[in-house]
């Protein structure tokens, strides 16, 4: 078993064990309580080697079923579909946090590029320099792009090229200390709630 590996499985244990078992039903019923809709979504997003899975998040937005696949417009800043406990967990991150059940599956690492829906992946691979290198590896819960401010879809072709290069500088540059040191620094980032998330 390589070092990646171990580390994703020993983290995704570790946050199952300590917050997901508890938070995931109480983030579930907040969700229930406030607005139509399953409180888990599974989204089909792009992952390594170009195959599809189903990437869990806790819902944010009002209930739609194509949104909900992952055929859907970009979230914009300040978008009104978002709901308020949507935006809490968003600024937080926390609405990532089923995926580490995904990192358990094996269809996720828990650093690396992060997955794009497939309908802004079909949109921009042919646009975007050097994009599809990002399909070389299993798609991340947060990554060097993320830490570095370039979270969240985006129409901007300028910002998801700069995304794509910190993607392909992580791959090329991959350790597993650097796996730590972003770990660590999306930790800080969620409770500075410095994510940039919106």
């Amino acid at each position: 078993m390589s070092k990646k590996k171990v580390f994703d499985l020993s983290l995704s244990l570790i946050v199952c064990v300590t917050i997901l078992w508890w938070f995931y039903p109480l983030i579930g019923i907040l969700i229930k309580l406030t607005s139509k809709g399953p409180f888990i979504i599974r989204q089909d997003r792009v992952g390594i080697d170009g195959n599809y899975f189903q990437c869990m998040k806790f819902r944010t937005m009002v209930s739609n079923k194509a949104a909900e696949k992952g055929y859907s417009h970009l979230t914009q800043k300040d978008d009104n579909r978002i709901t308020f406990i949507g935006k809490i967990l968003r600024k937080t991150n926390l609405d990532e946090l089923p995926q580490f059940l995904n990192v358990l599956s094996g269809k996720m690492s828990v650093i690396g590029p992060r997955p794009h829906m497939v309908s802004e992946d079909r949109e921009i691979a042919e646009k975007i320099k050097k994009y599809r290198i990002r399909r070389f590896v299993r798609p991340g819960i947060t990554g060097l792009a993320a830490i570095r401010g370039y979270r969240g879809g985006t129409e901007n072709l300028e910002l998801m090229q700069k995304r794509i290069d910190y993607d392909i500088e992580y791959i090329e540059k991959w350790s597993i200390w650097l796996d730590l040191k972003i770990a660590i620094i999306t930790f800080w980032q969620m409770l500075t709630l410095r994510t940039g998330a919106h």
